[in-house]
């Protein structure tokens, strides 16, 4: 797996210090700079702790299974911002080596939020996803449309495309914030979990391509 996020801290250095940190428990493979300065702080075969208390498609140790990346960016608790076409160029750059040496699949390229929706909004709902779709990371649809889904079929999809989501036909808040990530991810013009016809149709849409 290939896991992004954001640093969410106030400053780059204060990012790259708390990651420095044994007693942080904190590491991510590399670092990526606003500027495109890309930092290696964990060799690539060597586990780190970015991804915490997590799951993607019914694996929960992602840290022993993933590579994780980490931009610069405060993120939503200190100033969230767009990431800068340097960086995400870098980024680019980056993860097409990444996958060249590891086989990753497309829907294993994931955001934070995408294995910890409880926990963690990053790289959150300003992240160019199409963007390194059209470089073959990660997968992405744009297709719009309507559709209805009952609360068992929509768990049913978010559990397909990997989200942790157990289908009960119970609408609970693992199913609401395990929506709001996947809206965060692929259908980021809305943001508030519920499953409306538009959510519901994107929802079918990155299912099919799983």
């Amino acid at each position: 797996m290939l896991v992004l996020h954001y640093t969410g801290m106030q400053t780059a250095q204060m990012a790259l210090e708390r990651m420095c940190d044994p007693q942080a428990k904190v590491s991510a493979h590399y670092m990526i700079h606003e500027d495109g300065r890309v930092v290696r702080l964990v060799p690539e075969e060597y586990r780190a702790w970015h991804a915490g208390l997590s799951c993607w498609r019914g694996q929960r140790d992602i840290n022993s299974r993933s590579i994780g990346i980490e931009l610069v960016n405060p993120g939503h608790e200190w100033g969230y911002r767009p990431f800068p076409e340097a960086q995400m160029a870098a980024l680019i750059e980056l993860a097409q080596g990444i996958l060249a040496r590891h086989p990753i699949p497309s829907h294993n390229v994931v955001g934070h939020s995408d294995v910890a929706p409880a926990r963690k909004e990053d790289p959150g709902e300003l992240f160019d996803w199409p963007r390194l779709a059209r470089h073959g990371i990660g997968l992405w649809s744009d297709e719009q449309g309507r559709s209805t889904l009952t609360p068992e079929q929509a768990q049913a999809l978010l559990a397909r495309i990997g989200y942790d989501c157990p289908v009960t036909g119970e609408w609970d808040e693992a199913s609401h914030l395990a929506l709001l990530a996947f809206q965060r991810r692929f259908y980021p013009s809305r943001l508030d979990g519920l499953l409306d016809p538009g959510t519901a149709h994107r929802l079918k849409v990155i299912a099919r391509l799983m």
